[in-house]
Protein backbone atom coordinates (compact mmCIF):
# COMPACT_ATOMS: atom_id res chain seq x y z
CA UNK A 1 0.00 0.00 0.00
CA UNK A 2 1.49 3.38 -0.97
CA UNK A 3 2.11 5.88 1.88
CA UNK A 4 -0.74 8.26 2.64
CA UNK A 5 -0.28 11.81 1.49
CA UNK A 6 -1.18 14.64 3.83
CA UNK A 7 -2.89 17.59 2.24
CA UNK A 8 -1.62 21.16 2.65
CA UNK A 9 -4.92 21.96 4.41
CA UNK A 10 -4.14 19.33 7.07
CA UNK A 11 -0.77 20.95 7.90
CA UNK A 12 -2.37 24.40 8.02
CA UNK A 13 -4.98 23.14 10.51
CA UNK A 14 -2.31 21.57 12.72
CA UNK A 15 -0.26 24.78 12.60
CA UNK A 16 -3.30 26.87 13.53
CA UNK A 17 -4.04 24.68 16.56
CA UNK A 18 -0.41 24.90 17.67
CA UNK A 19 -0.44 28.70 17.41
CA UNK A 20 -3.64 28.99 19.44
CA UNK A 21 -2.30 26.71 22.16
CA UNK A 22 0.96 28.65 22.33
CA UNK A 23 -0.97 31.89 22.76
CA UNK A 24 -3.18 30.48 25.50
CA UNK A 25 -0.57 28.65 27.52
CA UNK A 26 1.15 31.62 29.25
CA UNK A 27 -2.03 32.60 31.09
CA UNK A 28 -2.89 29.10 32.26
CA UNK A 29 0.44 27.27 32.72
CA UNK A 30 0.60 28.09 36.44
CA UNK A 31 2.17 26.25 39.37
CA UNK A 32 0.01 25.35 42.35
CA UNK A 33 1.09 24.84 45.98
CA UNK A 34 -1.26 23.18 48.40
CA UNK A 35 -3.74 22.86 49.81
CA UNK A 36 -1.75 23.91 52.88
CA UNK A 37 -3.32 23.57 56.31
CA UNK A 38 -3.31 26.85 58.22
CA UNK A 39 -3.21 25.26 61.65
CA UNK A 40 -0.76 22.35 62.08
CA UNK A 41 -2.33 21.26 65.38
CA UNK A 42 -5.92 22.16 64.65
CA UNK A 43 -7.70 25.52 64.42
CA UNK A 44 -8.30 27.50 67.63
CA UNK A 45 -11.41 26.49 69.54
CA UNK A 46 -12.44 23.73 67.14
CA UNK A 47 -14.41 20.85 68.65
CA UNK A 48 -14.87 18.74 65.51
CA UNK A 49 -18.65 18.90 65.69
CA UNK A 50 -19.66 20.81 62.55
CA UNK A 51 -20.18 17.76 60.35
CA UNK A 52 -18.26 16.19 57.51
CA UNK A 53 -16.56 18.61 55.14
CA UNK A 54 -17.42 18.39 51.46
CA UNK A 55 -19.55 19.55 48.58
CA UNK A 56 -23.23 20.09 49.21
CA UNK A 57 -25.46 18.53 46.52
CA UNK A 58 -27.05 21.25 44.38
CA UNK A 59 -30.76 21.98 44.66
CA UNK A 60 -32.77 20.61 41.70
CA UNK A 61 -34.24 24.08 41.03
CA UNK A 62 -30.96 25.98 41.41
CA UNK A 63 -30.69 28.79 38.85
CA UNK A 64 -26.89 28.78 38.87
CA UNK A 65 -24.42 25.93 38.78
CA UNK A 66 -22.21 26.56 41.79
CA UNK A 67 -19.90 24.33 43.82
CA UNK A 68 -21.10 24.79 47.40
CA UNK A 69 -18.59 23.70 50.05
CA UNK A 70 -19.71 23.13 53.62
CA UNK A 71 -18.56 22.20 57.13
CA UNK A 72 -14.98 23.48 57.00
CA UNK A 73 -13.14 22.93 60.28
CA UNK A 74 -9.61 22.42 58.90
CA UNK A 75 -9.03 25.63 56.89
CA UNK A 76 -6.47 25.72 54.09
CA UNK A 77 -4.85 27.97 51.51
CA UNK A 78 -3.99 26.93 47.97
CA UNK A 79 -1.45 29.08 46.13
CA UNK A 80 -1.99 29.45 42.39
CA UNK A 81 0.90 31.09 40.52
CA UNK A 82 0.49 32.81 37.15
CA UNK A 83 2.76 31.89 34.26
CA UNK A 84 6.31 33.17 34.74
CA UNK A 85 6.07 35.29 31.60
CA UNK A 86 3.38 37.50 33.11
CA UNK A 87 4.01 37.13 36.86
CA UNK A 88 4.05 40.58 38.49
CA UNK A 89 5.01 39.34 41.96
CA UNK A 90 1.73 40.57 43.46
CA UNK A 91 -0.61 38.24 45.35
CA UNK A 92 -4.22 38.31 46.56
CA UNK A 93 -5.85 36.17 49.25
CA UNK A 94 -9.34 35.29 47.94
CA UNK A 95 -12.27 34.88 50.37
CA UNK A 96 -15.37 33.27 48.80
CA UNK A 97 -18.79 34.20 50.16
CA UNK A 98 -21.68 32.17 51.50
CA UNK A 99 -23.13 33.93 54.53
CA UNK A 100 -20.49 32.35 56.79
CA UNK A 101 -22.54 29.17 56.37
CA UNK A 102 -21.00 27.73 53.19
CA UNK A 103 -18.41 28.72 50.55
CA UNK A 104 -19.22 29.40 46.88
CA UNK A 105 -16.00 27.64 46.03
CA UNK A 106 -15.92 28.08 42.25
CA UNK A 107 -18.05 31.19 41.61
CA UNK A 108 -16.16 33.28 44.16
CA UNK A 109 -13.02 31.20 44.51
CA UNK A 110 -11.37 29.16 41.76
CA UNK A 111 -12.83 31.32 38.97
CA UNK A 112 -11.48 34.43 40.70
CA UNK A 113 -8.04 32.85 41.04
CA UNK A 114 -8.03 32.15 37.30
CA UNK A 115 -8.78 35.82 36.60
CA UNK A 116 -6.02 36.97 38.95
CA UNK A 117 -3.57 34.63 37.23
CA UNK A 118 -4.57 36.09 33.84
CA UNK A 119 -3.41 39.57 34.97
CA UNK A 120 -0.17 38.27 36.45
CA UNK A 121 -1.24 37.98 40.10
CA UNK A 122 -0.78 34.99 42.39
CA UNK A 123 -4.18 33.90 43.68
CA UNK A 124 -4.28 32.41 47.18
CA UNK A 125 -7.61 30.66 47.71
CA UNK A 126 -8.62 30.73 51.37
CA UNK A 127 -10.95 27.97 52.47
CA UNK A 128 -11.93 29.42 55.84
CA UNK A 129 -14.10 27.91 58.54
CA UNK A 130 -17.86 27.60 57.89
CA UNK A 131 -20.68 27.21 59.09
CA UNK A 132 -21.21 29.47 61.99
CA UNK A 133 -19.91 28.33 65.37
CA UNK A 134 -22.35 28.36 68.27
CA UNK A 135 -21.31 30.88 70.89
CA UNK A 136 -18.95 32.76 68.53
CA UNK A 137 -19.54 35.81 66.35
CA UNK A 138 -20.11 34.82 62.71
CA UNK A 139 -16.77 36.23 61.59
CA UNK A 140 -14.64 35.31 64.62
CA UNK A 141 -13.19 31.99 63.45
CA UNK A 142 -12.90 33.12 59.78
CA UNK A 143 -10.97 36.25 60.88
CA UNK A 144 -8.46 34.04 62.67
CA UNK A 145 -8.07 32.08 59.43
CA UNK A 146 -7.69 35.24 57.33
CA UNK A 147 -5.05 36.73 59.63
CA UNK A 148 -3.18 33.44 59.69
CA UNK A 149 -3.35 33.20 55.89
CA UNK A 150 -2.02 36.74 55.39
CA UNK A 151 0.87 36.04 57.74
CA UNK A 152 1.67 32.73 56.09
CA UNK A 153 1.74 34.23 52.59
CA UNK A 154 4.00 37.08 53.73
CA UNK A 155 6.28 34.73 55.66
CA UNK A 156 6.71 32.51 52.57
CA UNK A 157 6.78 35.35 50.05
CA UNK A 158 10.36 34.74 48.91
CA UNK A 159 9.80 30.99 48.60
CA UNK A 160 6.63 31.50 46.54
CA UNK A 161 8.00 34.32 44.38
CA UNK A 162 5.79 37.03 45.91
CA UNK A 163 6.57 40.65 46.78
CA UNK A 164 5.85 40.91 50.55
CA UNK A 165 4.76 44.53 50.04
CA UNK A 166 2.15 43.71 47.41
CA UNK A 167 -0.13 41.20 49.13
CA UNK A 168 -3.82 42.11 49.10
CA UNK A 169 -7.09 40.51 50.08
CA UNK A 170 -10.35 40.18 48.19
CA UNK A 171 -13.78 38.90 49.14
CA UNK A 172 -17.35 38.43 47.97
CA UNK A 173 -20.52 38.91 50.04
CA UNK A 174 -19.68 37.47 53.49
CA UNK A 175 -16.15 37.11 52.17
CA UNK A 176 -16.25 40.86 51.54
CA UNK A 177 -17.07 41.39 55.21
CA UNK A 178 -14.20 39.06 56.13
CA UNK A 179 -11.94 41.08 53.83
CA UNK A 180 -12.98 44.28 55.57
CA UNK A 181 -12.46 42.66 58.99
CA UNK A 182 -8.94 41.56 58.04
CA UNK A 183 -8.25 45.05 56.65
CA UNK A 184 -9.13 46.71 59.96
CA UNK A 185 -7.87 44.15 62.50
CA UNK A 186 -4.16 43.56 62.03
CA UNK A 187 -2.37 45.25 64.95
CA UNK A 188 -2.92 42.13 67.05
CA UNK A 189 -3.79 38.56 66.16
CA UNK A 190 -7.28 37.40 67.15
CA UNK A 191 -5.66 34.19 68.45
CA UNK A 192 -2.58 33.25 70.44
CA UNK A 193 0.42 33.14 68.05
CA UNK A 194 1.77 29.65 67.48
CA UNK A 195 4.84 29.92 65.21
CA UNK A 196 6.95 32.14 62.94
CA UNK A 197 4.02 32.67 60.55
CA UNK A 198 2.46 34.82 63.26
CA UNK A 199 5.56 36.98 63.73
CA UNK A 200 5.09 38.93 60.50
CA UNK A 201 2.65 41.71 59.68
CA UNK A 202 -0.79 40.45 58.62
CA UNK A 203 -2.04 43.81 57.29
CA UNK A 204 -3.19 43.56 53.65
CA UNK A 205 -1.53 46.06 51.31
CA UNK A 206 -4.81 46.61 49.46
CA UNK A 207 -8.39 45.43 49.73
CA UNK A 208 -11.13 44.56 47.21
CA UNK A 209 -14.74 44.23 48.41
CA UNK A 210 -17.13 42.75 45.84
CA UNK A 211 -20.83 43.04 46.76
CA UNK A 212 -19.86 42.94 50.47
CA UNK A 213 -22.33 42.12 53.25
CA UNK A 214 -22.63 42.99 56.96
CA UNK A 215 -20.62 46.24 56.82
CA UNK A 216 -23.28 48.16 58.73
CA UNK A 217 -25.41 47.23 61.73
CA UNK A 218 -28.33 44.90 61.12
CA UNK A 219 -30.78 47.29 62.81
CA UNK A 220 -31.04 49.35 59.63
CA UNK A 221 -28.91 52.19 60.93
CA UNK A 222 -25.96 53.44 58.95
CA UNK A 223 -23.42 52.77 61.68
CA UNK A 224 -20.42 50.71 60.65
CA UNK A 225 -20.27 47.27 62.28
CA UNK A 226 -18.12 47.46 65.44
CA UNK A 227 -15.72 44.76 64.22
CA UNK A 228 -14.66 47.13 61.40
CA UNK A 229 -12.67 49.89 63.15
CA UNK A 230 -11.79 51.92 60.05
CA UNK A 231 -8.71 54.13 60.53
CA UNK A 232 -6.05 55.89 58.52
CA UNK A 233 -4.12 52.59 58.54
CA UNK A 234 -6.88 50.72 56.71
CA UNK A 235 -5.38 49.74 53.32
CA UNK A 236 -6.46 51.29 50.00
CA UNK A 237 -9.85 49.82 49.10
CA UNK A 238 -12.11 49.34 46.08
CA UNK A 239 -15.80 48.47 46.45
CA UNK A 240 -18.12 46.99 43.81
CA UNK A 241 -21.90 47.10 44.43
CA UNK A 242 -25.23 47.32 42.60
CA UNK A 243 -28.29 49.33 43.58
CA UNK A 244 -30.61 46.33 43.23
CA UNK A 245 -28.51 44.06 45.46
CA UNK A 246 -30.55 42.26 48.12
CA UNK A 247 -27.95 43.59 50.56
CA UNK A 248 -28.94 47.24 51.07
CA UNK A 249 -26.64 49.48 49.06
CA UNK A 250 -26.13 51.77 52.09
CA UNK A 251 -24.08 48.90 53.50
CA UNK A 252 -21.32 49.77 51.02
CA UNK A 253 -21.99 53.52 50.78
CA UNK A 254 -21.45 54.17 54.47
CA UNK A 255 -18.37 51.98 54.60
CA UNK A 256 -16.98 54.01 51.72
CA UNK A 257 -17.83 57.20 53.62
CA UNK A 258 -16.00 55.87 56.69
CA UNK A 259 -12.93 55.23 54.50
CA UNK A 260 -13.17 58.74 53.07
CA UNK A 261 -13.44 60.31 56.52
CA UNK A 262 -10.37 58.35 57.63
CA UNK A 263 -8.51 59.60 54.52
CA UNK A 264 -8.05 56.07 53.20
CA UNK A 265 -7.56 55.99 49.39
CA UNK A 266 -10.82 54.42 48.24
CA UNK A 267 -12.77 53.89 45.05
CA UNK A 268 -16.36 52.72 44.62
CA UNK A 269 -18.20 51.53 41.51
CA UNK A 270 -21.97 51.47 41.91
CA UNK A 271 -24.04 49.88 39.14
CA UNK A 272 -27.79 50.13 38.60
CA UNK A 273 -28.47 46.42 38.04
CA UNK A 274 -26.85 43.10 38.73
CA UNK A 275 -28.24 41.85 42.00
CA UNK A 276 -25.99 39.70 44.16
CA UNK A 277 -23.71 36.72 43.65
CA UNK A 278 -22.70 37.28 40.01
CA UNK A 279 -19.00 36.62 40.52
CA UNK A 280 -17.06 37.01 37.29
CA UNK A 281 -19.62 35.28 35.12
CA UNK A 282 -20.49 37.24 31.99
CA UNK A 283 -23.88 38.84 31.40
CA UNK A 284 -25.34 41.62 29.30
CA UNK A 285 -25.21 43.95 32.33
CA UNK A 286 -22.58 46.63 32.80
CA UNK A 287 -21.59 45.20 36.18
CA UNK A 288 -19.88 42.34 34.32
CA UNK A 289 -17.08 44.82 33.57
CA UNK A 290 -16.10 45.14 37.22
CA UNK A 291 -12.93 43.00 36.81
CA UNK A 292 -11.55 45.58 34.35
CA UNK A 293 -12.31 48.35 36.88
CA UNK A 294 -10.37 46.44 39.51
CA UNK A 295 -7.49 45.78 37.14
CA UNK A 296 -7.27 49.48 36.30
CA UNK A 297 -7.36 50.33 40.00
CA UNK A 298 -4.58 47.84 40.74
CA UNK A 299 -2.45 49.34 37.98
CA UNK A 300 -3.03 52.78 39.44
CA UNK A 301 -1.72 51.55 42.81
CA UNK A 302 1.38 50.15 41.11
CA UNK A 303 0.45 46.61 42.16
CA UNK A 304 0.77 45.17 38.65
CA UNK A 305 4.22 46.55 37.89
CA UNK A 306 6.74 43.77 37.26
Amino acid sequence: MPPMKSSPRFFIQILAVAIVLSLLSPAFAADTFGPIHLWPNGAPGEKGNVGEEGERPPKPDAKKKIIIWQNVSAPTITVHKPAKEIDTGAAVVVCPGGGYNILALDLEGTEVVEWLNSIGVTGVLLKYRVGRRKGRAKHEAPLEDAQRAMGMVRQHAKQWGIDPNRIGIMGFSAGGHLTAAASNNFAKRAYSPIDHNDDVNCRPDFSMLIYPAYLTLKDGSNKIAPELPVSSKTPPTIIIMTEDDGIRVENALFYYLALKQAKVPAEMHLYAKGGHGYGLRASELEVSNWPKRCETWLRGLGVLEK
